[in-house]
């Protein structure tokens, strides 16, 4: 159905309540909407935005972009700052958080379409895009559910797109061992207890877009290799 969040055309698919439904049902971030600027702050400071604007100078040229999972909207807010031509299609399965993301992007929103859905789930249709993404999202789905949205979105790439990815990951050594690993899992407990997220450990991302016909091409990492910045584009 269709319906108008402040004056913003959204467009309502398949959601379902992150609690008391099939394992493969939606987390629900509704409650953090208000909050979760505030949490990243308090937990990880700058550094998480910092991983979310790290290739914003390569996204200039990028006419249409695609953002899943983009919370509150601090990213979206930021490329429609940065970059005056493009249009951003932005999928969320928390009506609250494009509530959020739509504030924030203050007068450019008019270049913001919001598809209230579950990113697994939803079709791009007949759209072809410059530009995807998904910062801090693929963490909540497993490898295979990672695999089937590239495949999905292969076919909805340009051939020069740019895909971004900013992640949590474990390092190898000591530090990967000691004081990422427990971190990451402290944060799907508290992440699972707040919005029935039901994963538990990081998916192979790599593997998922690899094999799906997408590399890698750059790499920055933060805080020892706990934080990753990634740049893919589609195989030739």
């Amino acid at each position: 159905m269709n319906t108008t969040l402040n004056s913003q055309a959204v467009i309502f698919e398949t959601i379902r309540p992150a609690r008391n439904t099939p394992p493969n049902s939606a987390p629900n971030f509704d409650s953090l909407a208000r909050i979760y600027r505030w949490m990243e702050l308090v937990t990880f400071g700058p550094f998480l935005a910092r991983c979310r604007t790290a290739f914003l100078p390569n996204m200039a040229q990028a006419r249409r972009a695609l953002v899943i999972g983009d919370g509150d909207g601090r990213f979206t807010a930021e490329l429609l700052g940065a970059n005056s031509q493009i249009q951003v299609d932005t999928v969320d399965a928390s009506p609250e958080m494009l509530a959020a993301l739509l504030r924030r992007t203050g007068p450019n929103a008019r270049r913001v379409s919001l598809h209230c859905a579950d990113a697994r789930s939803w079709k791009t249709g007949n759209a072809q895009y410059d530009l995807v993404a998904t910062h801090f999202f693929l963490d909540c789905l497993t490898t295979d559910e990672c695999r089937a949205l590239a495949v999905r979105l292969r076919n909805s790439l340009s051939p020069a797109a740019l895909w971004i990815v900013s992640e949590f990951a474990i390092p190898e050594g000591w530090f990967g061992k000691l004081v990422a690993r427990p971190l990451v899992w402290l944060l799907y407990r508290a992440f699972g207890l707040l919005t029935g997220l039901r994963i538990r450990s990081l998916p192979d991302h790599h593997a998922a877009l690899r094999n799906s016909g997408i590399i890698l091409t750059q790499r920055r990492t933060r805080l020892g290799g706990l934080l990753v910045s990634e740049a893919w584009r589609p195989e030739a």
